[in-house]
């Protein structure tokens, strides 16, 4: 029998031989499709890189003594062009900077990203929605509300021109239709008003969404590394401010956001259960954000500011997500570093303009400045 269907000469063989070769095919091409979606705009994003979370490019436009020489030398960069000659005009234009990046990052990716665009969108507005919810719920009408303009997602401004003149009994309908959880519902009505869960709970839907949004093929593991990390630095600076802001361990409890890469549940419970700062960081032996903050221990002791902690961990989370572009360079990677690190070169481009303005020592401001180490 096994002779009659390898038989050359016969129908059924050749059948049978295109029917393999069809199937190995599709095996191999789909991954080979999701590859070439990306060979684009990953050589793009790293033929732009991001300089200013180099120490070597931050230390030049550090130099800068005024706001027109550092707007000047900004601008010899092709990708960057601010406007403004005061501290408000200029960081504003930086953020138009960072919505014409994300924009032209849509434009160059493939369309399979939209919803991991949509969610990252959210999470860069998150300020935006927490503050306006917060002040709603407080009754507190003498703060000038948040402009919708401000916002990089289109839904966000939609939900905030909604929020303009709503009042507490609007926001379970108002909230609801926008897809929010039924625990961030119950929160917003309850009196008084625990302004420390509503926060948590905003975190844990933009969370939700990222981890939710459909990626290409093989491109899952990067967009889970990333989120995952993300979720224990949050994790990790929720608990080290709750602490030195001495808070007892049911309050600092309240403040997980799920497990992340290294952080579980029962791990952030122990921490959570301490009295100091210094405690925490001894809990984390065993992971890699403990050196990290060991060494920046010494710093916060004589300054007595957790500030100095969180931005050793976010030194340490763009080389994190430095490590995860190299994992999935033909893929999600590169673009997952892009976008990140063009984040914290606004928020560094924005620190500067404030120090310059303000006429703070360039030594403070550089400790301010988060670095790719």
């Amino acid at each position: 029998m096994f002779e009659w269907i390898l038989d050359p000469y016969n129908y059924f063989f050749w059948i049978l031989l295109l029917s393999i070769i069809a199937i190995v095919m599709g095996i191999l091409y789909r991954p080979f499709s999701t590859y070439i979606r990306f060979i684009y705009p990953n050589a793009k994003f790293e033929a732009m890189g991001n300089p200013f979370v180099e120490e070597k490019q931050l230390n030049n436009i550090l130099e800068s003594k005024t706001l027109l020489e550092f707007k000047d030398t900004l601008n010899m960069l092709k990708d960057y062009q601010v406007e403004g000659e005061d501290v408000y005009s200029l960081q504003r234009s930086l953020d138009k900077n960072l919505i014409q990046t994300i924009r032209m990052m849509r434009g160059d990716s493939t369309k399979k990203l939209k919803d991991f665009y949509d969610a990252y969108e959210e999470k860069i507005d998150l300020y935006l929605i927490k503050n306006q919810i917060k002040r709603i719920v407080m009754g507190d009408k003498k703060t000038e509300t948040e402009r919708a303009d401000e916002a990089i997602s289109p839904r966000t401004k939609m939900l905030l021109e909604k929020l303009v003149d709503a009042e507490k009994k609007d926001l379970p309908e108002l909230l609801g239709s926008h897809g929010f959880e039924e625990e961030l519902i119950h929160a917003v009505t309850q009196e008084p008003a625990d302004i420390q869960k509503i926060d948590v709970l905003i975190d844990k839907h933009v969370i939700k969404k990222l981890c939710n949004a459909r990626v290409p093929y093989k491109c899952d593991r990067a967009k889970q590394s990333f989120v995952n990390s993300m979720i224990d630095i949050i994790n990790i600076k929720n608990i080290l401010r709750a602490k030195h802001l001495r808070f007892d361990a049911e309050s600092s409890k309240k403040l997980f956001l799920g497990e992340g890469q290294e952080i579980a549940a029962w791990k952030f419970m122990e921490m959570a259960e301490m009295d100091h700062v210094s405690q925490v960081i001894s809990a984390l032996e065993g992971t890699s954000y403990f050196d990290v903050l060991k060494n920046a221990i010494e710093q916060y002791n004589m300054e007595q500011s957790v500030q100095v902690l969180e931005i050793a961990l976010d030194n340490h989370f763009l080389k994190t997500i430095r490590d995860i572009s190299m994992q999935n360079y033909l893929n999600l990677g590169p673009t997952i570093r892009f976008l990140i690190s063009k984040e914290f070169e606004i928020k560094n481009l924005k620190i500067i303009i404030k120090g310059i303005s303000e006429n703070i020592p360039t030594g403070v401001v550089k400790n301010l400045l988060v670095k790719e180490r």
